[in-house]
């Protein structure tokens, strides 16, 4: 029985692709701005930041892959990051510190993102002196990372520590019928390309359970 805002429904499978949520920041004016200078897609809004300076916040790979694209538009990007080291993998950190247009806040954190219409500057804290600060900025872009949307599941399914949904290579669970596909499960490819491939093998790995009966041979023969 799957129960949703418009009644019960009974079903003998179900796939979950209810994806992940970029993790917010958690700061005043984060939610506000959202679509008037923060942005979570540097590839989608960047060009409307042209000769700009905007801040990119987090560490990771997609911290500085999105950091890079930004400066063929900003005049100046700049990465707050938390700690004094990258997450990232070497080549993107080399490719960042070799570009003139980035510069680094190390040891900092975003309390708050201030303007009126749009964005104007961020407030800043350097977390070893808890110095505040001011960064004018016309665009932030955060990247601390993808929350899996599985809070609803109420234990349903085992979760890794990251709370993303584990399945086998047929993206079955441990509960007989139910699949999960796309970001929301565990060591997803995080591409629309592979959500969509996702989709695709856990259709046809219902299919077989419905037809069949069985749920853990994985015989691709038989689908």
């Amino acid at each position: 029985m799957l129960q949703t805002g418009d009644g019960d429904i009974r079903t003998r499978a179900l796939i979950i692709a209810t994806g992940s949520s970029f993790t917010p920041l958690g700061v005043p004016g984060e939610e506000a701005f959202l679509g008037r200078g923060v942005s979570h897609c540097a590839a989608c809004d960047g060009a409307m930041f042209m000769a700009q300076p905007v801040a990119v916040i987090g560490g990771g790979d997609a911290a500085l892959d999105e950091a890079l694209y930004l400066t063929q538009y900003a005049s100046q990007v700049t990465i707050v990051h938390r700690r004094d080291t990258l997450r990232a993998c070497r080549l993107l950190q080399e490719r960042a510190q070799a570009n003139k247009k980035l510069t680094f806040r190390w040891n900092t954190v975003v309390r708050a993102i201030v303007g009126e219409d749009v964005v104007q500057r961020l407030q800043v804290e350097e977390v070893k002196t808890g110095e505040r600060s001011t960064l004018d900025v016309a665009g932030v872009f955060p990247y601390l990372g993808l929350t899996p949307n599985t809070q609803f599941l109420n234990d349903l399914v085992p979760l890794n520590t990251r709370g993303q949904i584990l399945t086998d290579l047929w993206l079955r669970t441990a509960v007989p019928g139910v699949l999960a596909a796309g970001d929301v499960r565990g060591d997803s490819a995080r591409q629309l390309i592979a959500a969509a491939g996702d989709g695709a093998t856990a259709a046809l790995a219902a299919i077989r359970y419905l037809r069949t009966g069985q749920w853990r041979d994985g015989n691709a023969e038989a689908l």
